[in-house]
């Protein structure tokens, strides 16, 4: 398995802000988001190859309970099934985050963050070739947000700039007939400064209150910046 890093830190979104854990960064992603904040895990994709024993031992070797499949997009990583299957035998919650394009076919999975990507993601041509089509082609699969709903416990968190991307996700999920309760849909500003995420920070507040949907922060870009392995 290739992984692009792993390391011990602080949940930085979603429900479990805060929480202690260990992230697993596979390498490698079937998107190309235009304002992507890990392009080594996606658009560049690098990493170390692993068996997954000798990645198990590592993650083992941590004290924390919880364990965070990320990426790129953790799914199309090969054994990522096993390794979730043996992170589940050995007692760690497991959240798993993906943009929500892949089915989870039975996955050990305690949280599934499933991060659907708004219109704003996609590339233009020049910037991504081929990829824009592919990346715009892909971002948003219905039937496979339902199966992950039906599957595990799930949070929806969409990284928005203005009121505009809120009106889209809710076009989207109405259009799809995908019902879930407001408190489960998280915004996120988008950024990767913590001045520029505090400039923002207010206004997707807003839209939350708007809105009645949960505000989700950036933590580890406050306590650490913009800075690999946190």
């Amino acid at each position: 398995m290739l992984i692009c890093e792993l390391f011990h830190s602080i949940q930085g979104e979603g429900s479990l802000a805060g929480v202690p854990s260990v992230f697993v960064r596979t390498s490698g992603c079937n998107l190309r988001c235009v304002w992507c904040d890990t392009p080594y895990a996606s658009w560049n994709p690098t990493g170390t190859k692993y068996e997954i024993a000798d990645l198990l031992g590592e993650i083992l070797a941590y004290p924390a309970q919880h364990v965070v499949l990320t990426g790129g997009e953790p799914l199309i990583a090969k054994g990522i099934e096993f390794l979730a299957a043996e992170l589940r035998a050995n007692g760690k919650h497991l959240t798993i985050e993906t943009a929500g394009t892949i089915a989870p076919q039975g996955i050990a999975c305690d949280l599934a963050s499933l991060s659907p990507k708004l219109a704003h993601s996609t590339p233009s041509e020049e910037q991504a070739g081929p990829w824009a089509a592919r990346h715009q082609a892909t971002r948003w699969q219905p039937d496979v947000i339902r199966a992950w709903i039906n599957h595990c416990d799930y949070q929806l968190k969409f990284v928005v700039r203005n009121e505009q991307d809120v009106i889209e996700l809710m076009e989207l999920l109405g259009s799809s007939n995908i019902q879930v309760a407001a408190h489960k849909i998280l915004l996120m500003p988008e950024g990767i400064d913590a001045n520029i995420l505090k400039q923002s920070a207010f206004a997707v507040s807003e839209l939350c209150k708007r809105y009645g949907f949960r505000y989700t922060p950036r933590l580890h870009i406050d306590l650490y910046g913009n800075t690999r392995g946190t």
